[in-house]
């Protein structure tokens, strides 16, 4: 029974980060494309805008190795 409730632990890590970065992205990236059709000469900052969510991900991915691997 224990495994399963660190299974489901992991499987929350995950899926919280990816939601977190689908609704922020989703925020971003429409922002971006209005900026980009005013400013064209800002899509390197649209970029790093749009990648900078994506850390929330490998950082959910990595607890949830954290917590595998913790509990055994």
């Amino acid at each position: 029974m224990e495994a399963l409730w660190i299974s489901v632990a992991a499987a929350v890590a995950i899926a919280g980060t990816a939601l977190a970065t689908s609704w922020a992205q989703a925020r971003i990236g429409s922002s971006a494309a209005a900026a980009l059709a005013e400013k064209p000469e800002l899509r390197t900052t649209a970029v790093l805008m749009i990648a900078i969510p994506e850390t929330m991900v490998v950082l959910g991915f990595v607890i949830a190795v954290l917590i595998l691997l913790r509990g055994g």
